[in-house]
């Protein structure tokens, strides 16, 4: 892997990858089940090492450092690591599979734009999953008396992250503004191949719940 050879890349695509590989990473981390330490730790120094180098390269784009760290970062997510002993998600992939197919949205900004609405929608499947995100990942404080608060704070500080690196945390600024309920019922029949089956490891999804994550 050379890093030299992404130099080139639109800021915007860079982003993008950046993007994408936390969400490789992500969708194999929010599952159901008990923690497995090494892996969950594993994914989390991932995690802040590529939104650490994400916000590094969009104010120094040519920082060789930083995109050997992201290249590398991207191998690990990648390779199935951070699924060992998991049951993976992958719903905010196959939502954002669909918005793709049907506009012209890069892959990496598709998932930005999902991911907060579909974490809001499932997180009390597993909130302490959540919960640990936010403190361990996002740097988030603990609040015990209300652990949801401190759920909803991490998903938060995601997307201002996504926003603070140019990619967007929803539809609109996605500039998709003016989709329309027949299209978000569409990619969402298509999601789940006319409703016969559902997607997603930590909540299972059926059209309507797609629907409800477009919408939001």
């Amino acid at each position: 892997m050379n890093p030299e050879l992404t130099m080139t890349l639109p800021d915007y695509q860079t982003a993008c990858g950046c993007t994408d590989i936390l969400m490789h990473t992500m969708e194999r981390y929010f599952t159901q089940g008990e923690s497995l330490e090494i892996t969950d730790s594993i994914a989390e120094g991932l995690l802040r090492t590529v939104m650490a180098q994400a916000v590094i390269l969009r104010d120094d784009p040519k920082n060789y450092d930083a995109r050997a760290e992201v290249m590398w970062a991207g191998s690990l997510s990648h390779n199935n690591l951070m699924g060992v002993g998991k049951v993976q998600d992958w719903a905010t992939h196959k939502i954002e599979h669909e918005l793709g197919g049907m506009f012209d949205v890069a892959h990496g900004a598709g998932l930005a734009a999902v991911w907060g609405s579909w974490a809001r929608y499932v997180m009390h499947a597993n909130l302490p999953r959540f919960t640990r995100f936010a403190v361990e990942v996002m740097g988030c404080e603990m609040n015990y008396a209300n652990p949801e608060e401190t759920a909803l704070a991490g998903v938060a500080a995601f997307e201002s992250f996504c926003r603070s690196v140019g990619m967007p945390s929803n539809l609109r600024e996605l500039g998709l503004g003016d989709i329309t309920g027949a299209q978000m019922h569409e990619m969402a029949v298509k999601c789940t191949q006319n409703d016969t089956l559902k997607i997603g490891g930590l909540v299972r999804l059926y059209a309507a719940d797609i629907e409800k994550i477009y919408a939001a």
